[in-house]
């Protein structure tokens, strides 16, 4: 279902260095998740609305509301360099 060829393309893309008997053990794995999507497309799914999630689930965070802030000493305290009282990060061009 899916070429070796196909499966080096994807390392490429996730800049995944793979071995010839990865690719060919991938190239498996792939072909079975493939069978099985297009198993599910077969499926009549007229009037079944999308869904991000099966289960019932809600927020389990606490709420977010409003606290003080950490003092800038303390949260520079822990900076692996600091320049003029902030944080100092690496250039990015």
């Amino acid at each position: 279902m899916i070429s070796e060829e196909q499966v080096r393309h994807v390392a490429d893309l996730a800049r995944l260095g793979l071995t010839d008997e990865e690719v060919s053990k991938m190239r498996d794995q792939l072909g079975v998740i493939l069978e099985s999507i297009e198993k599910i497309s077969e499926l009549d799914l007229e009037g079944v609305p999308p869904t991000a999630n099966p289960l019932n689930l809600t927020n389990v965070l606490r709420p977010d509301t409003p606290r003080e802030p950490l003092p800038r000493e303390e949260a520079l305290r822990v900076a692996p360099e600091v320049m003029d009282n902030m944080f100092a990060v690496p250039r990015i061009d």
